[in-house]
């Protein structure tokens, strides 16, 4: 295990903090009524707004393990001076503010903070009200950072005082940002069968930090709601029922540039021999690559039953028989190389446009991605030592010809 990072240098921490401060905002919107929304970075770390206006003001603080607030803890007044910028602005005690603070950290229970953590009993020898306890504390503080935030903390009133101090909620022991994901898949995902929760958590984790960024760079200014989130855990969950895949590779490429007159794949091959333009064949490398790289990532998760994708390719190679069947049977022995083309431009014109409107060809029932299917007929396309579906009638015969090497 390495050592701390002590380079002055070093965004370690920094870069931790806005990581946490992501997840923890997943983590509560979780638990949030559907309609409130979060906002990040806009009055304090977040801004969580209820369907009535309330505004709730989280201070977010990832510490080291075994941290403690005591009475002067800078973490706790850096977030005092933030609240009190904003309740001041709002109106003092007109405003429908709350603040919380969310620490890793854990309150001294010697430090009058104890006060602010939830259902904290006030004892009997405890009678001093929180303004007392805090000019009790800002008192003894010779703090240069301290110094003007107790300056802004007395030009309240004593009553503002109360009701601001009143307004404070710390949540200390927080969860670490290690411990969320666990949190979230056990908590949140009980519908969802144990094996598939990592998959979906990190499904879901990534359509979250896509929305964070839209919300900060101003391309959502309303933020996120609750039930945003809720849609599109259940969407995700949904891809991983019995009957239904994940669909992942949606909109995505090869690396490395495709070209169509130098790709040497068989499947490709067969399109050239066809007349297939070059803008299709692109689109079925793509359709290829996509539905090559879904069947890998479900194999990964172990999603597919064993022998699922041969009997799917089984039924795939049957329907082609039977339609192959009815494309050729106009053919001659001596038909001209243009009706041999148009006939395997057909045939691959039905596998490509009309296949997917077929349930029995789906993988599974609600499985209807247009890639999943194309580029399965490609992979069969692309079979070795000969494909086990092809287009052009004569295809098999030049099969050496055309792959400039011995059958």
């Amino acid at each position: 295990m390495t050592g701390k990072n002590t380079d002055k240098f070093s965004a370690g921490e920094q870069g931790l903090g806005y990581i946490y401060q992501i997840r923890l905002a997943l983590l509560q919107l979780l638990q949030y009524p559907e309609d409130t929304a979060v906002h990040l970075e806009k009055d304090d770390d977040l801004d969580f707004i209820d369907d009535k206006g309330g505004k709730s003001l989280a201070s977010l603080k990832h510490k080291a393990i075994n941290d403690r607030l005591t009475d002067l803890s800078t973490d706790f007044w850096k977030s005092v001076n933030i609240w009190l910028a904003r309740y001041k602005r709002d109106g003092c005690a007109k405003s429908n503010l709350r603040f919380f603070l969310f620490t890793t950290g854990l309150v001294s229970s010697d430090s009058f903070l104890t006060r602010f953590l939830p259902h904290q009993a006030v004892t009997t020898d405890d009678i001093r009200t929180l303004t007392e306890l805090a000019d009790a504390a800002l008192v003894t503080s010779a703090s240069k950072l301290i110094t003007p935030i107790a300056e802004a903390f007395n030009e309240l009133n004593s009553l503002e005082k109360q009701d601001f101090l009143e307004r404070i909620l710390i949540l200390d022991s927080s969860p670490r940002i290690s411990d969320i994901p666990a949190l979230i898949k056990d908590k949140h995902m009980r519908s969802i069968r144990r094996e598939h929760r990592p998959f979906v958590f990190e499904r879901l984790e990534g359509w979250w930090t896509d929305a964070v960024i839209h919300q900060l760079t101003g391309a959502n200014p309303e933020g996120i709601f609750g039930y945003e989130l809720s849609d599109k855990l259940s969407n995700i969950a949904e891809e991983y029922k019995t009957d239904n895949l994940p669909i992942t590779f949606r909109g995505t490429a090869p690396s490395e540039e495709i070209n169509t007159d130098t790709d040497p794949r068989l499947f490709v091959a067969q399109l050239r021999e066809i007349g297939i333009t070059p803008k299709r064949i692109k689109n079925a490398i793509l359709d290829y690559y996509r539905a090559f790289s879904q069947r890998s990532a479900w194999a990964r998760e172990n999603l597919l039953a064993l022998g699922e994708v041969a009997e799917y390719e089984d039924r795939l190679v049957d329907e082609w028989e039977r339609f192959k069947d009815f494309a050729y049977e106009k053919l001659e022995n001596d038909s001209p190389e243009e009706a041999l083309r148009e006939a395997g431009s057909n045939l691959y014109a039905w596998a490509e446009f009309e296949a997917g409107n077929i349930e029995s060809l789906r993988i599974r029932a609600r499985v209807t991605e247009p890639y999943v299917l194309r580029g399965s007929f490609h992979i069969l396309a692309d079979g070795s030592p000969s494909p086990r579906v092809y287009w052009h009638p004569k295809f098999l015969d030049r099969l050496s010809t055309v792959l400039g090497v011995e059958s």
